[in-house]
C-alpha cells in the first residue's frame, strides 16, 4: 500500500442532515467550514441546506471558500439543494453520490451524524484499508461523539479482526485545525488487512 502523503484540496465533510440536540454541533460545524474556507481547501459534501450540512457550506460560502454539493435526484427533486453553491451535481441515486463524492475528496471528515454519515464514513475507511484509495479518512469528535466508536475500533483489535494499524489510521480531533493538520500529515498503514498475511516489505528493501 502507497504511504505516500497526498497533498489535500478537496475535503468530502460527512455529517448529520439533522442538527442534533445541542448547540456545539453547529458551532463546530461552523468552526470546521471557517478553518476548511481559510486554508484554501475547497467543501466536496451532499448538496443539502439540511442540518449540520447546510451550516457547513453557508460558513464555507461567506467565508469566500469553495463548496461543491454532489446530490441525488430524490432529494434534489424534494428541493433539498443548497442554492448558493459554487457548483452541483444531480447523480442518480446515494451510492452514485458517494462514489462521486469520493473520486473528487483528497479526504475525508465525518462529523456527528446519523446512519448515512456512518456508512459513509466506514466506506471511506474501508477503501483506504483495502487499499482502493489512499485517502486519509478523520472525525470531528465534538461533545465525545466518536468515543464509542473508537472502543468499538479497539474491541475488533482485541477480537482480532481488526490490525491496530487499520484502528488507528482514522484521525479523531475534537479541534477542526488539529483534525485538517492530522489529515494533512497523514500517510496510509502499509500492512495487509488479513491478520496472519505476511505485510509487504518495505519500499527500497
Amino acid at each position: 500500500m502507497n504511504s505516500t502523503v497526498r497533498a489535500l484540496g478537496k475535503v468530502a465533510v460527512f455529517c448529520g442532515s439533522n442538527f442534533g440536540f445541542s448547540d456545539e454541533y453547529a458551532q463546530a460545524a461552523r468552526r470546521l467550514g471557517a478553518q476548511i474556507a481559510a486554508r484554501g481547501l475547497t467543501l466536496v459534501y451532499g448538496g443539502t441546506h439540511k442540518g449540520l450540512m447546510g451550516i457547513m457550506a453557508d460558513t464555507v460560502l461567506e467565508a469566500g471558500g469553495q463548496a461543491v454539493g454532489i446530490i441525488n435526484r430524490r432529494l434534489h427533486d424534494r428541493g433539498h439543494l443548497h442554492p448558493g453553491l459554487t457548483s452541483h451535481e444531480i447523480v442518480l441515486d446515494m451510492r452514485a453520490r458517494k462514489a462521486r463524492m469520493a473520486e473528487l475528496a483528497d479526504a475525508f471528515i465525518a462529523m456527528p451524524g446519523g446512519l448515512g454519515t456512518f456508512e459513509e464514513l466506514f466506506e471511506a475507511a474501508t477503501l483506504t484499508q483495502l487499499g482502493d484509495h489512499t485517502k486519509a479518512c478523520g472525525v470531528l469528535n465534538v461533545r465525545g461523539f466518536y468515543e464509542p466508536m473508537r472502543a468499538m475500533l479497539s474491541h475488533a483489535v482485541q477480537e482480532g479482526f481488526m490490525k491496530p494499524e487499520h484502528r488507528d489510521m482514522i484521525v479523531i480531533e475534537a479541534d477542526p485545525g488539529a483534525l485538517l493538520d492530522g489529515l494533512a500529515a497523514w500517510k496510509a498503514p502499509t500492512v495487509t488487512k488479513w491478520i496472519g498475511d505476511p505485510d509487504p516489505a518495505p519500499a527500497g528493501l
